[in-house]
């Protein structure tokens, strides 16, 4: 697969992603890894549950990050 574009080297391994309602209760927290996707762009990519507070339900959520420009191009 050809290198990245664009990469980032202060980008840490790992990032949390959290999730609250504007008026404050939190429906969860996330931890996404770095990913190379299959177009050869890089970022962070996760997924996971994440249950409101009030109601109990649970969502099924994917979260996917793309370093803007880090899409190699294809010769």
């Amino acid at each position: 697969m050809p290198e990245p574009m664009r990469t980032d080297p202060q980008a840490p391994q790992s990032i949390e992603v959290i999730l609250s309602d504007p008026t404050g209760p939190l429906w969860g927290k996330i931890i996404a890894f770095e990913k190379v996707f299959s177009t050869g762009a890089i970022g962070y990519y996760s997924n996971g549950f994440i249950v409101n507070p009030i109601s109990k339900e649970r969502y099924w959520a994917n979260f996917t990050f793309t370093l803007q420009g880090s899409k190699p191009e294809i010769e």
